[in-house]
């Protein structure tokens, strides 16, 4: 028997990840492989859960994927688990364009069935509304329960339950309103600020939903018999000797587990630190994700050999692509939010800067020569250019068609720009496979 389930919630804000990751690290008490997904674009959800879970969280994204290859990632990491958790984005149906890129269109599509997350902070009877209209709404959607947040008692808790019992909904447990099971944050979101002991709060809330979650009974609501599925796509081995090196460490950390594993099919990869090592590995191709490059300015202005040795790599003809945090790492420097400029890469002649912070985010489809290329922005640095300014070689556009100005730079080899790009997806790749083959 496997069980499977998505964590929905009626808002941002209802403590989804918070439950998740307690839920996640009590299975993984209990024995058995836990497999985590996300729904949408997120990276950094996806390193609380793999932490929580003990194995890689794998994301599932309508607007960067096509739907074929979201099956396929679902039934091979969900048939090599015993449990599949997917946690939601948003509210349940919040998407890009109405439904469109919601949870609730991942739960229709592969037919997970759906635990709500209610915050029940100063509401008590009233969630009876909400719970049956989240119910009734699309009948595609099986919602099987719902688990409570920010409960002040039991007494409160009892209110809560015969709201779920007149709204068709049954109710599975909550999480006392504590202290102690809030995330602290960062300007990109959770933290994964290395003084914050995961472990020990990863621990708490697994103790906490063990105590007054119905952990049996979700499990009952959530179980199916999996048998292989006929004709999925397996990965294959490396198809060749391709040298790859992806940066790995506290300031570069941003990547999709797909992309990765993409990479280790198409040859041999090593992961280096632009904080700790003194030059790249031999390299055919050098992948510099995104991350928190801005915490590490000393560190990583300080480290010139590595410095030089990425310059030359790039100024020798070698591939190199660079998403956001990586990005920022190749222009000449990076300004601290306090206006302190750090020597970097200098690849790319502008300097980016935390000063005055905006966030821009969203889906972007970037048209490059005859390629589509599929990914999504996130930051609150901008790049001032030193000079003439950097040209795009690319037209940029939201997922509801809108022009945008989010960049993508070419420099020799070099392939460089705010959005983190989607790979993963063998329909959808062909500006990837090409690039490596140098014939984009």
């Amino acid at each position: 028997m496997k069980y499977n389930l998505l964590i929905g919630a009626a808002s941002s804000g209802s403590g989804k990840t918070t439950f998740t990751l307690g839920l996640l690290r009590a299975l993984k008490n209990r024995g058995g492989k836990v497999r985590p997904f996300k729904c949408g674009p997120d990276y950094i959800d996806t390193r609380h859960h793999k932490m929580a879970a003990g194995c890689p969280s794998v994301n599932l994204d309508s607007f960067m994927m096509s739907e074929q290859h979201i099956r396929n990632l679902y039934e091979r990491y969900a048939l090599d688990a015993d449990y599949a958790v997917t946690e939601g984005v948003m509210g349940l149906f919040d998407g890009y364009d109405g439904m469109q890129g919601s949870s609730a269109e991942i739960a229709g599509l592969l037919h997970i069935p759906v635990v709500l997350i209610v915050n029940a902070k100063s509401t008590a009877y009233s969630v009876a509304p909400l719970l049956y209209g989240f119910k009734n709404f699309h009948k595609e959607i099986n919602l099987v329960g719902a688990v409570f947040n920010f409960v002040a008692s039991e007494s409160h808790y009892s209110f809560l339950k015969q709201a779920c019992r007149d709204a068709g909904v049954e109710a599975l447990g909550y999480l006392p309103k504590q202290a102690d099971v809030e995330i602290p944050s960062r300007h990109l979101g959770l933290t994964l600020d290395e003084s914050f002991c995961f472990d020990t709060f990863a621990d708490r809330v697994a103790e906490l939903v063990e105590k007054h979650v119905d952990i049996d009974r979700l499990l009952e609501l959530t179980a199916y018999h999996a048998d292989a599925v006929p004709g999925m796509i397996q990965p294959k081995a490396a198809s060749s000797s391709l040298k790859i090196s992806v940066a790995r460490d506290a300031a570069f950390n941003f990547a999709y587990e797909e992309n990765i594993q993409l990479l280790h099919q198409l040859g041999k990869v090593t992961f280096f630190s632009p904080l700790k090592d003194a030059a790249l590995p031999e390299s055919d191709f050098v992948y510099l994700p995104g991350g928190y490059p801005e915490l590490y300015l000393t560190e990583l202005a300080s480290n010139r050999t590595m410095l030089d040795s990425i310059r030359n790599y790039v100024e020798a003809g070698g591939k190199l692509l660079a998403e956001c945090g990586g990005m920022m790492y190749l222009c000449s420097e990076i300004k601290s939010a306090e206006g302190e400029s750090f020597p970097m890469v200098g690849l790319l002649n502008q300097s980016a800067t935390m000063e005055q912070m905006r966030l821009r985010l969203g889906y972007r489809t970037l048209h490059y020569k005859e390629y589509t290329l599929k990914g999504h922005e996130f930051h609150y640095s901008r790049v001032d250019t030193q000079g003439e300014k950097l040209a795009s070689v690319a037209t940029a556009f939201t997922a509801k068609g809108s022009s945008v100005d989010t960049p993508l730079y070419r420099y020799k080899n070099l392939l460089a720009g705010y959005t983190h790009l989607y790979w993963g997806d063998p329909s959808r790749n062909r500006w990837f496979i090409d690039y490596l083959n140098g014939k984009l």
